[in-house]
């Protein structure tokens, strides 16, 4: 463990709960650091996370959650027009976060794979745990 000088610390305390004294636990922080990934992969990461930081997005994915659906559904559902469900929805498929099939003139959208299922599953478990 490394030491600090407190009036540094002091310095850059912030108003979250911070420790007493500001002591580096070398061992610890090398061993996270070595299995850091990199820059890109991180960008990636924030990325998928900005699209979900959208409220229409969510819906649109709350939706095709359960089944898959064509824009018509996706709008009435929603109560919006086929327009900004198609922008939205564009966003969602360069993110990778659903696909598209055609079937006739009609264009079917369904969750990309598992992993955004995972994903939207974890966020409304957590989402319902903070209200109770």
């Amino acid at each position: 463990m490394k030491e600090i000088n407190q009036e540094v610390f002091d310095e850059n305390r912030t108003e979250a709960e911070c420790c007493e004294t500001f002591c580096v636990h070398e061992e610890t922080v090398d061993k996270v650091k070595s299995h850091m990934p990199d820059d890109e992969l991180l960008d990636g990461i924030a990325d998928t996370f900005k699209v979900f930081g959208d409220k229409t997005r969510i819906k649109i994915l709350y939706v095709l959650h359960s089944s898959e659906l064509c824009v018509c559904d996706i709008a009435q559902l929603l109560d919006m027009n086929q327009s900004a469900i198609s922008h939205q929805l564009r966003v969602l498929k360069q993110a990778k976060l659903v696909k598209s099939r055609r079937d006739g003139k009609s264009i079917f959208y369904s969750l990309d794979d598992s992993h955004v299922r995972t994903i939207l599953s974890m966020g409304m478990e957590h989402a319902m745990e903070q209200e109770v």
